[in-house]
């Protein structure tokens, strides 16, 4: 069904709506939507530049029952960020600026639209950075970030950027204009409808402002790698440093398969063996911490382990930091199926990889694994041939089958990209019926005509045929 979006020309300037083919087609996909076939296309786009602007537009679509989905820089990867029923896009990319940094107070206000790599140029001279910045931050906007509540790989020391939130400015569906949460480092006063915002996909309100908590950059990082026999082993290894207490700021693991694949991409002349990759951020005795993690991943009987200089991290870490781009180059017949995102508790981590290899050998698939390993986040991809009908269905059923295990273990289906259009089908099973019904009540109370992004997050927007509404149609 299309909507008339005629209005948006009255509601901002003629240079902030867009009706053409290519700017409507341009948000029609996000990474993950792109590649799953996921989203439709927008009737129109629209570049809100102020709070005001997104106000105008929320108020004259809500009026007229129009969906408005929120859109910035497109790198989701669940289809979170691509219309489910066409009606408007909402790109948040030129509310970009940095508004105000209270170096005093350990604190950035910025717009939604700003990468995250931009606030911590912004905030550098200073000799502080916004730590739990995902590794993605060079292509993902803060707002994108908060709305998936997304984490990266120093979440094992810093936590999730919902943790370093302080205070939002928020436009409702209707158009309204709410402040949640406070500047100050603490507060009691009332229901916390920040935390309600953190996470909720732009299905509750859109951001149009961010405080954030900074914190000073640490005196001391140094990283390095380690080499193991087994995935087995090092998976253990990551477990026992964990639970050992030692303080590393990043613990990603990457498999053998992984290994070999970054291998063949970068020309790195690596063993195809399973790694850990280790950052250490500290401001003291980050050598006696080197040494506590060493004895761990030899008591694991590790094949190597090297540190690295700080101007030599970059070249180190490449392995994990380009397996992306290694994975996708692998085989030109072989793509991976979908971007798994499972986190368990940590005791959990070195099963559930067990499990999915064994899923991949049971089905002759490869089943690369990698992850935030000190989180127990696991990132696993099946490589299938997309022509092949066997293999597809053999892959999604692997796939199926990982996310299951996770939730059974007492993990989520998601650690960081969100639910989207992806994995509404596996919310009912991680929360149950009434924890769903309880988010559903929380959506209607947000956004009684259901026009913010709908078609996400719940399991019902899945039917095929015209739109699913979560409230009834006026």
């Amino acid at each position: 069904m299309s909507y008339d979006c005629t209005f948006l020309t009255d509601v901002l300037g003629d240079e902030q709506v867009s009706f053409g083919d290519s700017d409507r087609s341009s948000h029609a996909a996000d990474w993950g939507g792109q590649e799953a076939g996921l989203g439709v296309t927008p009737d129109a786009v629209v570049y809100p530049e102020s709070t005001d602007d997104v106000a105008a537009v929320l108020a004259a679509a809500y009026e007229r029952g129009v969906p408005v989905t929120p859109y910035a820089a497109g790198t989701s990867l669940e289809g979170n960020a691509v219309p489910a029923f066409k009606g408007i896009s909402l790109d948040l990319t030129r509310m970009n600026d940095v508004l105000n940094v209270r170096p005093d107070d350990f604190q950035i206000d910025v717009q939604p639209g700003v990468m995250g790599t931009k606030v911590d140029e912004a905030v550098e001279r200073h000799g502080m950075f916004f730590p739990p910045m995902p590794s993605s931050a060079n292509i993902s906007t803060v707002g994108g970030m908060i709305v998936n509540d997304a984490s990266g790989q120093k979440t094992v020391k810093y936590g999730e950027v919902g943790d370093w939130v302080l205070e939002l400015e928020v436009v409702t569906a209707e158009g309204e204009v709410m402040t949640c949460g406070s500047k100050a480092i603490k507060t009691s006063a009332g229901y916390n409808l920040k935390d309600l915002i953190i996470g909720s996909e732009g299905t509750l309100g859109v951001v149009t402002r961010a405080t954030l908590q900074l914190e000073g950059l640490p005196q001391e990082i140094r990283g390095g790698r380690a080499l193991f026999p087994t995935l087995d082993d090092a998976a253990e290894a990551v477990f026992d440093a964990v639970r050992s207490g030692v303080d590393v700021a990043k613990i990603e693991l990457i498999d053998e398969v992984s290994g070999m694949m970054a291998n063949e991409y970068l020309g790195l002349g690596l063993p195809d063996a399973a790694m850990i990759f280790v950052e250490f951020h500290r401001d003291h005795g980050i050598e006696q911490e080197i040494e506590f993690f060493e004895t761990i991943v030899e008591s694991h009987d590790a094949i190597e382990f090297e540190i690295a200089d700080e101007g030599e991290m970059d070249q180190l870490w490449k392995a994990r930091t380009e397996l992306a781009f290694a994975l996708q180059s692998y085989d030109p017949d072989l793509k991976p199926l979908h971007p798994g995102d499972i986190t368990v508790p940590i005791s959990k981590l070195p099963e559930i990889i067990r499990y999915a290899k064994a899923l991949g050998e049971e089905h002759d698939l490869l089943v690369p694994c990698f992850g935030h390993a000190g989180d127990g986040n696991v990132h696993y991809s099946v490589m299938v041939d997309t022509d092949d009908e066997a293999q597809l269905e053999a892959g999604e059923e692997l796939y199926d089958a990982v996310v299951k295990k996770a939730i059974e273990m007492g993990g989520t289906a998601t650690g960081e990209h969100g639910i989207g259009m992806g994995k509404r089908q596996y919310l009912e099973l991680e929360h149950g019926e009434v924890g769903v019904e309880m988010m559903r009540r929380v959506k209607r109370a947000f956004d009684p005509k259901d026009i913010l992004n709908p078609g996400k997050v719940f399991p019902e927007t899945m039917e095929e045929g015209g739109r699913v509404r979560l409230a009834d149609d006026d």
